[in-house]
């Protein structure tokens, strides 16, 4: 059985043939992480001091630093944080921001853990990698189960042994600190810029749309769709969610999510299942929570015939096919979600130059961004008569090949 990473690069052979110029190596490189580091530190914790194994995967590094999310959680393994460095390496490059793709992870439950015990895994973690992060070197960001709260002791400890205050080391800080405006809205707003591209190139009219995730990204799509007018019919979280097919008070449920925890209690609207939202005839699904929520047993049933991927990997390879035979176009997560990365780039930009942008500033480079992001992305498809996703793929590819070649 293939591992998790191995699966990952397979995608490299998948598009080697549409991009024939270049030489076998520029291939194989790609394959093959920069570096992995795997380090064991000891941390004091209520029980007493334990050891914990921790990971930093650098991928690839042509097209700049090394970028990438930290994440705590005990289901950490090497091969997921090598796997999710590869792909940090193409999202940079199709997002078309100087980076390449890194990622890291230590493994650990922080449900067990209190504040303090948490900060003191976090500083621990990057005094075991110090070494190799940096502003112009690899610039960590949150991941799952890390926050602008971890993301602020992470800056301090590297100030520390830098000792000088260097904000730019990492991404997805509290703004006090250096962290930038936009930040809480930038992947559900990129989502958003992605849907107005859908709407002006396939001429939609007055499209239907079903959001399933009521998260900060979810939320956050269909607040700015609400709000220019579009008519989200269907939102859900975890515990389910509801449905009006004349649409849906967005700030409402907000309210109703943050007073009870969940959706499902806003009684105005009808109830329904993950299961059902994902099968609701409309025009539009995002599906902004979960990995692996349309696979090859419901894939057959979805209806909408277009999909914005908010969420990290929410199609699996077999429904990805049965949906491209069926016509349905799918705008990948490596492009519709990238929207976080490049306000990361903003931020990072900002603390480089000693600049404080306003929201407006960052949401308008945002949609610059991600507007040109997707348009390259449709031009490449056009070209090869491929899916958006097969495309997103070889554009990412040959960007990072391209300068490659030039350092061989």
């Amino acid at each position: 059985m293939a591992s998790l990473y191995e699966d990952s690069i397979a995608l490299i052979d998948e598009i080697k043939e549409y991009l024939s110029g270049y030489p076998h190596i520029v291939f194989e490189k790609l394959k093959e992480p920069d570096r992995i580091i795997t380090v064991k530190f000891p941390v004091k914790l209520k029980d007493g001091v334990t050891i914990l194994t921790g990971y930093r995967v650098q991928h690839n590094s042509v097209r700049g630093p090394y970028k990438g999310g930290i994440r705590f959680s005990p289901m950490v393994t090497l091969d997921e944080v090598m796997s999710l460095a590869f792909w940090m390496s193409l999202k940079t490059a199709v997002a078309d921001i100087p980076y390449g793709g890194a990622k890291g992870g230590v493994v650990v439950d922080t449900k067990k853990l209190d504040e303090q015990e948490l900060e003191a895994v976090s500083r621990a973690y990057i005094r075991a990698i110090f070494d190799v992060i940096g502003p112009q070197k690899d610039i960590p960001a949150p991941d799952m189960y890390t926050t602008e709260q971890v993301m602020e002791w992470m800056v301090d400890e590297y100030s520390k042994i830098k000792k000088e205050f260097t904000p730019a080391v990492i991404t997805g800080k509290p703004i006090k600190i250096g962290g930038s405006q936009g930040r809480k809205e930038a992947t559900g707003l990129g989502g958003f810029y992605i849907l107005e591209q859908l709407v002006r190139d396939y001429d939609l009219k007055d499209p239907t749309i079903a959001v399933q995730g009521f998260g900060n990204v979810g939320y956050h799509f269909a607040k700015f769709a609400h709000e220019q007018g579009y008519k989200i019919v269907a939102v859900s979280d975890s515990q389910g969610g509801v449905y009006n097919k004349e649409g849906l008070d967005i700030e409402y449920l907000y309210e109703i999510k943050q007073e009870t925890g969940s959706v499902i209690n806003a009684t105005r609207y009808d109830p329904i299942t993950n299961k059902e939202l994902l099968e609701l005839d409309v025009d539009i699904l995002v599906p902004a929570a979960l990995e692996g929520v349309i696979n090859k047993e419901n894939a057959k049933n979805i209806k909408a015939k277009f999909i914005i991927e908010l969420a990290n990997g929410p199609l699996t390879k077999e429904a990805d096919t049965i949906l491209d035979e069926h016509n349905v176009i799918v705008v990948p997560d490596i492009l519709a979600n990238s929207g976080g990365v490049v306000v990361s780039y903003f931020e990072w930009l900002q603390n480089i130059r000693s600049e404080v942008w306003s929201k407006d500033t960052v949401f308008e480079k945002l949609k610059l961004k991600i507007t040109r992001s997707y348009q390259d992305v449709k031009k490449t498809a056009d070209k090869y008569k491929v899916s958006l996703r097969k495309a997103s793929y070889i554009l990412a590819v040959k960007r990072i090949a391209d300068i490659m070649l030039k350092k061989l």
